[in-house]
């Protein structure tokens, strides 16, 4: 596999093999509308294979952070397209990351007066709201009559993403965000067909992606997981349970015939990620880099061993908005700005420079 040979992912054909990560960069105006320095910032990065969006909310009691964008509101709506018709016209393809916080957000942040979850476990830590920070409140825990909600406000944001002009979602099943607490049992503790065993921790992903690619079409739908990164509470350290649980995911999605699955995990090569692959049958892509920044040689290997379809980069994407170029002729990289990460404004956002000539 080459780094910037063309990929077919379901009905997107990619120029080359380079992902860019969801990045969550606080920039929208708190109504959760996309702004002119947001469609800047993507239309910048519009040469690598494929923008997946930062997380983007379902539903208001779904928003994790401050000055999140949505894909709930009409203007929401015509905010993002905005930026897929900016990302169009440099011959781009950009997915929306659809993403319920679940339990890790607050109602400072959200408006609304209450926080879900599977169970009513609070994740601890403090979160940054428009009032400062403030400790994670125990979550509602989701009844089961509950749930089809849930699944719905996923579907109506998915159908609100192919509105706007995306080329198709991916659904955040990772980083102890709501479908994650699912999967996770330190963070599902139910008793009834949602919680206990590896299957029944699995069944309600599943569930949600099977209605998201009922709705827009298989073709258009991914998944992004992130077994044992034990981040926000979302535990995972038992392999045995882990293999069971993401297994009985996969092979749960599998017939679908999704675009992709994206797995983010230390060791892309290793027992779990492989057989996960394996079992899923259709493109993987493989983000290595969290801990640690993604390195050309890093991807250059994951594709020249072939232990995916294609290689998600986050801050290596966030700093050089020409990366296919810089890595493909392997010139100097800018290097990220971590105090601008989160921050307002278009400083350490859209004024990244190019390679010049």
């Amino acid at each position: 596999m080459d780094l910037f040979s063309p990929l077919a992912l379901g009905d997107l054909k990619l120029s080359n093999r380079l992902v860019m990560a969801p990045l969550t960069r606080s920039r929208s105006g708190k109504d959760g509308v996309p702004n002119a320095d947001v469609v800047e910032y993507y239309r910048q990065r519009a040469s690598l294979g494929l923008i997946v969006s930062e997380g983007t909310y379902p539903s208001f009691a779904g928003q994790g952070f401050v000055r999140q964008p949505g894909l709930v509101t009409e203007e929401q709506i015509a905010g993002w397209k905005k930026v897929t018709d900016a990302v169009h016209a440099e011959g781009g393809l950009i997915v929306a990351q659809v993403m319920h916080a679940g339990r890790v957000t607050h109602p400072e942040t959200t408006g609304v007066g209450y926080v879900e979850a599977p169970s009513a476990i609070a994740v601890e830590g403090e979160s940054r709201t428009y009032t400062g920070k403030h400790a994670y409140p125990v979550p509602h825990a989701l009844a089961a009559d509950e749930l089809p909600r849930i699944i719905e406000e996923f579907v109506a944001a998915s159908r609100n993403a192919i509105a706007a002009g995306f080329d198709g979602v991916e659904l955040h099943g990772a980083n102890g965000y709501l479908l994650h607490e699912f999967l996770a049992p330190s963070a599902n503790t139910r008793t009834d067909s949602y919680g206990g065993s590896p299957e029944n921790r699995a069944r309600f992903v599943i569930d949600v992606v099977t209605a998201v690619a009922n709705a827009i079409g298989a073709g258009k739908t991914g998944l992004r997981i992130s077994p044992e990164h034990n981040v926000q509470g979302a535990v995972e350290n038992d392999r045995a349970d882990v293999l069971a649980t993401y297994t009985a995911l996969v092979q749960g999605i599998a017939p679908l015939g999704l675009a992709n699955l994206s797995i983010l995990h230390h060791d892309p090569s290793g027992e779990l990620v492989q057989s996960l692959r394996k079992s899923f049958g259709g493109p993987v892509l493989l983000n290595t880099g969290f801990a640690e920044i993604t390195t050309y040689e890093e991807a250059a290997r994951v594709a020249a061993e072939g232990w995916g379809e294609a290689v998600v980069v986050g801050r290596p994407a966030i700093a050089n908005p020409d990366l296919v170029r810089r890595w493909k002729e392997q010139l100097p990289l800018n290097e990220p700005d971590f105090a601008t990460f989160y921050t307002e404004g278009p400083k350490g956002y859209i004024d990244y420079p190019f390679w010049e000539n």
